[in-house]
């Protein structure tokens, strides 16, 4: 155990970092790193366990800054632990520097990145869960700010890890009472934040941040409880500091240089102190190593079947054969079909309840350990949650999303269910693989394909039935589509499609056969990547016209992304849901909004002179 005194001389070395960095930078947090100063100081080099030559040990204690913009703490606990060179801290905020003005996994220690306020718990949840399945001897300590306890994303995290009772988790909430722009909901009231916590199942400690003794004695109570441990620590922001402490106006503002001395002054000369040697080695655990490329058998279908079954089917599926894939659902599984999974896999089955933002990020924390995370809800409900979506692409994270229920095509349930926003933002977040399968074996296909790829990946799936089209050695590999063949003589129109509509494209290209007008049915499975070559040479050979029909809004969704493949050297029209719609039955919806055969009919007739 390291001396008070030993604590206090690590404290005094990473405030004199924080300034100095930020100061040298411009710009940055140091009032909102000075504040946690004694409480990072006693976490890293008295209470966590880590392997400094190994971020990845399974056995590590994992530690997200969930108040994001404390950044230069991390990077100087991480510098005094000696885990980056110390004179690397002079390169904070610089463009060719891993030490970013919030963390981001760019930093190898980092396992996901923070600064969106709110979501470092939920993160913290999944990373929990993680040490929970493997049976490692660590656990997760996050740093969260008082001013984020505002954000929901935070209780629906303290919610589900006080239900799943998972007291390797430690919440440590620096109540220093100022925001950004004012004084914080509570100010300095650390107990009104407790009683929050504990109304939630988590063991509660009040204690002044920062007094060292304090913060050691909180720290042995972790766990203890058979809960989550929340320690609420009354702070003064910019602490050390009389310019700065406990005064409105400095958040996110560096102090210039002569403010800088004058602060040094009166912090003292920098103490000699080895840091790194205080560092506890962890227990050693294997980690569990599997292949990157999965295949898998699934049923057989002959008949009509809904692509949110196969994706059931081939989730189930890829189970057996990846011991570390996990399914997290929103209370919606007999919906998404991830239902089988959850029968066959029960301790990997994860019931996130209807809280959206905290499955998504625990999904991210989750992957930071190793794991596949499959998450599933309808299409339309992960939109509430595009901010952790985009803090996942940001974080690196290697994890799958399953929309169901997308578009009008899902019926009577009305405006309210229909996913018809999601391809334009998952289209948005750079890197996200977005597969869209017209039926049973494309959706088997997807899925294997998602499994095989590190990323970010979003699958469509819809409720009604489909027929099926492909069979079981049909392949669906990301960034490719299928033509599907034309009907009496040339293509005079490339029709591309995907989902839902590719059905309407085939009985569209019987119909117009009756007539002796060929079309060219393509169904881009693959939103993005698209396949640009083929779909660009398709259009050209059927007379430079491409007709796109899609179950989703206008903006961003497939007629886009063709509109920007095309670039301008084929005629485009467009066949897409062009207004809020309504209840109604699938058929009803189809044609009222124009997208189904009838529709597709009518707009090539038209487009030919016909």
């Amino acid at each position: 155990m390291a001396s008070l005194t030993t604590l206090a001389k690590i404290a005094k070395r990473l405030r004199i970092h924080c300034l100095k960095m930020t100061t040298a930078a411009g710009s940055g947090h140091p009032t909102s790193c000075l504040s946690a100063a004694e409480i990072t100081a006693c976490l890293f080099f008295d209470e966590m366990r880590f392997n400094r030559r190994d971020p990845h040990d399974p056995a590590n204690d994992e530690f997200v800054l969930s108040k994001g913009h404390a950044a230069p703490l991390l990077w100087a606990l991480y510098a005094e632990a000696g885990l980056v060179p110390m004179g690397r801290l002079k390169t904070l905020r610089q463009v060719t520097s891993d030490l970013e003005g919030h963390p981001t996994p760019r930093m190898k220690w980092v396992k996901a990145a923070t600064g969106s306020l709110g979501q470092g718990l939920s993160v913290g949840a999944g990373l929990a869960l993680a040490q929970r399945f493997q049976k490692a001897p660590a656990r997760t300590f996050v740093l969260l700010g008082d001013g984020e306890c505002a954000e929901g994303n935070v209780w629906e995290a303290a919610n589900f890890s006080g239900f799943a009772k998972l007291k390797n988790l430690c919440a440590i909430v620096d109540v220093n009472g100022l925001g950004q722009s004012d004084w914080t909901m509570f100010r300095h009231d650390a107990r009104e934040y407790a009683r929050r916590f504990a109304a939630y199942g988590w063991d509660t400690h009040v204690i002044d941040g920062h007094d060292l003794g304090r913060i050691l004695e909180a720290f042995k109570k972790i766990g203890k409880a058979g809960k989550p441990t929340a320690i609420l620590a009354r702070t003064i922001k910019g602490k050390g500091v009389p310019l700065v402490e406990d005064k409105n106006g400095w958040h996110g503002k560096a102090l210039d240089r002569d403010q800088l001395k004058q602060a040094l002054e009166e912090i003292g000369p920098m103490p000699e102190v080895s840091a790194a040697k205080l560092v506890r080695k962890p227990r050693p655990y294997k980690k569990t190593r599997v292949s990157g490329t999965f295949e898998f058998a699934t049923k057989k279908y002959a008949k009509d079947t809904a692509t949110r079954a196969a994706y059931g089917d081939a989730l189930a599926a890829l189970g057996r054969v990846h011991p570390l894939v996990v399914a997290v659902d929103g209370d919606v599984r007999n919906s998404t079909r991830a239902e089988q999974f959850f029968e066959d896999f029960p301790k990997r089955g994860i019931e996130s309840y209807i809280c959206e933002q905290n499955m998504i990020a625990m999904g991210v924390g989750l992957s930071a350990r190793g794991y596949l995370p499959f998450v599933a809800t309808f299409a339309a409900f992960l939109t509430r949650a595009h901010d952790q979506i985009r803090m996942a692409a940001v974080s690196f994270a290697n994890l799958k999303f399953c929309g169901s229920h997308a578009g009008v095509s899902i019926g009577e349930d009305g405006p309210s269910q229909m996913g018809l926003e999601d391809l334009a933002m998952f289209r948005a977040v750079p890197g996200c693989v977005v597969l869209y399968p017209s039926d049973a074996y494309s959706a088997v296909g997807c899925v294997a394909s998602l499994a095989s790829h590190r990323g970010l990946g979003y699958i469509r799936t819809t409720r009604p039935k489909t027929p099926v089209i492909y069979g079981p050695r049909d392949k669906f590999p990301i960034g490719g589509c299928k033509v599907l063949g034309v009907r009496n003589g040339a293509a005079s129109v490339a029709v591309i499609a995907a989902g839902i509509t590719v059905r309407e494209a085939l009985k569209a290209q019987k119909t117009l056969g009756k007539d002796r007008i060929g079309i060219q049915v393509i169904d881009a499975y693959s939103v993005a990547p698209l396949d640009k070559l083929t779909i660009l040479r398709e259009v050209k050979a059927a007379g430079g016209r491409a007709l796109v029909v899609e179950d989703h809004y206008e903006g961003g969704g497939l007629g886009d992304a063709v509109a920007q493949a095309l670039a301008g050297e084929a005629a485009l029209k467009h066949l897409c849901v062009r207004k809020v719609p309504r209840s109604g039955k699938e058929d009803e919806l189809l044609a009222k909004y124009e997208i189904d055969e009838g529709a597709i009919v009518k707009a090539v007739k038209e487009w030919l002179g016909r």
